[in-house]
């Protein structure tokens, strides 16, 4: 691609802009030091995915992340499938990031030995700081904890560096009886009603309002359908009692729900409307995950956005960050908040599911939604220097896209570089209400 005089200068002014990240699993930098690291660190997220799709089993997935390995063992397990997936956009991601951070031109059967020692040597207090802040140029992330990965409480998160989300899905969507346990021990309440159950959501909105919480996030398109529908409470109630049917012994329950997703899904949608009204209360935005689900083998109409139709008609009041494009609902996704005013659309994630895709959405975006409810930029990442390597491929496709509007004669040049501040930094700072 020839790289015009507009071009060059877009590409000038976008390296400048602190960049305002709307979303990321980052671990804390503490946690992080407490584990092992290698070069296949890198393959617990995304390209893994990709290696599978290849044809890679799980357990050699496996075999191949376990540290206590020998390196040039797993390299053997490993290097057949690479060969297919260093071609997605997750593949280049990590080509991006070996060059950038470590000087490492490829990773390859003469590389990988070098990369993956100074990606050992990297995990040292101060990273972060160097990864985000003086590489990446990213002001602040928006933080989804993963609570599998690192327990931090949401209180004792880097504030230099992130902003915390409060997490909704499991309060959204128990199934059984040791789900609501472990929403017991993690709220300190009983739960024996629903009454019980939402006093145990008002809980987690206060600790994490407390802790200074800036949004409300909503995965569950993971395991269920996005529409969700207006229930009473006596139809939700009577779900709910049924979560008690069976007893917490010898590990039954968590192998057969006593409801299904099916049966469950009037009480989801119930707690699902009262997370929203709390949200409103509270003045938080939320984050809903729609289209692409990472990993394989989901079902991934289930994440159509179309499907929030009903929530944004009902909940005007409400403000909504719709993610990932809806990938591959993108055309759907811009209908929506073309739509509706408490629509908001985020191309998350989506530099590195297809640069191509992002670029062409973003096109699309700029000519159907007004200018305030576009964010060009989420890292989503649950290693720091992916969130890396997406911000360089994020600001490459903002500035070629803000290029071309101006050489086709859309866009004056004044009007672009406004739209880049506002895509990148200014619209998501005002959404999540941060300080200006």
């Amino acid at each position: 691609m020839q790289v015009t005089e507009v071009h060059k200068r877009f590409q000038e002014e976008i390296e400048g802009i602190a960049l305002l990240n709307t979303h990321e699993h980052l671990m804390s930098e503490k946690a992080r030091l407490g584990q092992e690291i290698d070069l296949f660190y890198w393959f617990s997220h995304y390209a893994s995915s990709d290696l599978v799709s290849a044809g890679m089993p799980e357990q050699v997935l496996e075999e191949v992340r376990d540290p206590s390995g020998p390196l040039d063992e797993r390299w053997a397990k490993f290097a057949p499938f690479w060969e297919d997936v260093r071609t997605t956009a997750y593949g280049r991601a990590l080509l991006l990031a070996a060059r950038d951070l470590f000087d490492v031109p490829d990773i390859n059967e003469t590389t990988y030995q070098e990369l993956s020692a100074k990606i050992t040597a990297s995990n040292c207090e101060g990273w972060y700081h160097h990864v985000l802040r003086e590489r990446a140029n990213i002001e602040l992330s928006i933080l989804h904890p993963l609570e599998e990965f690192d327990p931090t409480p949401l209180d004792e998160i880097d504030r230099s560096l992130f902003a915390p989300v409060i997490v909704m899905g499991e309060y959204i969507t128990p199934c059984n009886l040791i789900e609501l346990r472990a929403l017991e021990e993690k709220t300190g309440v009983s739960i024996h009603s629903i009454d019980d159950l939402l006093g145990g959501i008002d809980v987690a909105f206060e600790r994490g309002v407390a802790a200074g919480a800036v949004g409300v996030k909503v995965g569950v398109a993971y395991s269920r359908s996005l529409n969700f529908e207006k229930v009473v409470k006596a139809d939700a109630e009577r779900v709910f009692n049924q979560l008690h049917r069976y007893p917490v012994a010898f590990g039954e329950v968590a192998q057969q729900p006593p409801v299904s997703w099916s049966e469950a899904k009037p009480l989801h949608d119930y707690l699902m409307h009262q997370v929203v009204h709390r949200a409103i209360e509270h003045q938080l935005p939320i984050q809903i995950h729609t289209g692409l689900q990472e990993g394989t083998g989901n079902f991934l109409a289930n994440a159509n956005p179309l499907h929030l139709t009903n929530l944004l008609v009902e909940y005007q009041e409400a403000r909504f960050d719709l993610f990932h494009a809806g990938y591959p609902y993108q055309g759907e996704m811009a209908a929506l908040v073309k739509n509706f005013a408490n629509a908001y659309a985020d191309l998350c994630w989506v530099h590195i599911i297809s640069p191509w895709v992002a670029r062409q959405t973003l096109h699309e975006w700029i000519e159907t939604l007004p200018a305030n409810k576009i964010f060009a930029f989420g890292g989503d990442y649950i290693f720091v220097e992916g969130s890396y390597a997406h911000s360089r491929m994020a600001r490459s496709n903002v500035a070629q896209v803000l290029a071309e509007k101006v050489e086709t004669g859309y866009l004056t040049e004044d009007e672009a570089i406004l739209l880049a501040h506002k895509v990148l930094h200014d619209n998501a700072v005002r959404f999540f209400r941060l300080p200006e």
